[in-house]
């Protein structure tokens, strides 16, 4: 697969959380808002609707760059390549104020790696600094920034979060976790499975590649795109989900893992990740709130520095408004 062309494989990750400045969230619902308006608004993201599924609890589109997730509450768009999701968040705060009964924004995360060739972002998203400024310029000030990098690869990972004031009660949260494995130089055997010239259509790239198995019980939503590239959703009952995006060039490997779905511990989860794409190097990031059955996660990470192959360069916790956060950095170490 060797080819001139460049694509940025690593997403920005934006999540916002919605509520009602009386408490009754449950009047409120980011489903209400048309279709059509959400197709608007990822325009200005510079991305479009592939597919799309639901159930009662979550919705799912699986997008040209990446991935979108609305449920009552959360809005969460994961986009790559040269995509700009700050632009959609103004009309999508317009759209919030128009058809949902939410009048508040309780939180937003807006995470992510370092871009392998940032001069080809778009303005904004050329670097953190510009980032940072422009969130801070519509949640007016209010945000606070984490920067995290390995010690010993040249990986680093970027988050913008709302200040650590005026923190919600329990009463108004439910439980909720976010693992994301960040993924790249993979296994070029591997990325082989998600090319058109291996696979004749995303339902094989997913069984071959050991996707299905990695949270069975998911109704899965994949596509493989021409001639290669991969995505898929799968959703689950109480809103659980998970998200995997694969730019399988050998030059620009990069693979990403996404999942809500709460464990006591994930490291056999992240095993069976590791070993799926076989990667050198990953970034892994875990947020839970206080309610959380994951949160023990963190302090089992601080002593994960060996995930089979893969050793931990660096590992951090902080804690953010509403949420704890652990970033590990992991490469693969010779046999």
């Amino acid at each position: 697969m060797a080819t001139d062309y460049f694509f940025e494989g690593a997403e920005k990750l934006l999540e916002i959380w919605f509520g009602r400045q009386d408490g009754k969230n449950e009047n409120g619902d980011l489903r209400k808002i048309p279709r059509e308006k959400y197709e608007d608004l990822l325009k200005a993201a510079c991305c479009e609707v592939i597919s799309y599924t639901s159930n009662d609890e979550i919705d799912a589109y699986v997008l040209s760059e990446s991935s979108m997730f609305v449920t009552k509450r959360r809005f969460i768009l994961k986009t790559c390549g040269t995509t700009t999701p700050i632009e959609c968040i103004k009309p999508l705060l317009l759209n919030v104020h128009e058809f949902t009964g939410f009048d508040e924004v309780e939180d937003v995360f807006y995470s992510r790696k370092n871009f392998e060739r940032p001069e080809l972002q778009k303005d904004t998203h050329r670097n953190f600094k510009l980032e940072i400024e422009s969130l801070n310029i519509i949640f007016k000030g209010t945000g606070v920034a984490r920067f995290m990098r390995s010690s010993k690869t040249n990986d680093s990972w970027y988050l913008y979060a709302l200040h650590p004031v005026e923190c919600f009660g329990k009463e108004k949260q439910n439980p909720d976790q976010t693992l994301e494995i960040l993924m790249t130089n993979l296994d070029p055997h591997v990325m082989q499975i998600f090319t058109k010239d291996q696979s004749a259509n995303a339902s094989q790239a997913t069984q071959d590649s050991g996707i299905s198995e990695l949270l069975p019980n998911m109704k899965i939503d994949d596509f493989l795109f021409e001639p290669c590239g991969y995505s898929m959703n799968g959703i689950a009952k109480e809103g659980h989900y998970m998200t995997i995006h694969i730019t399988p060039q050998q030059e620009f490997s990069y693979v990403s893992f996404e999942t809500n779905v709460p464990q006591s511990s994930y490291k056999e989860l992240i095993l069976k990740v590791l070993k799926t794409f076989q990667p050198e190097k990953c970034v892994l990031t875990m947020f839970t709130n206080e309610i959380s059955p994951s949160k023990s996660n963190h302090k089992e990470f601080k002593y994960l520095t060996h995930l089979g192959e893969w050793q931990q360069d660096s590992n951090r916790t902080c804690s953010l408004k509403n949420h704890d956060l652990t970033v590990s950095f992991y490469s693969k170490y010779p046999s």
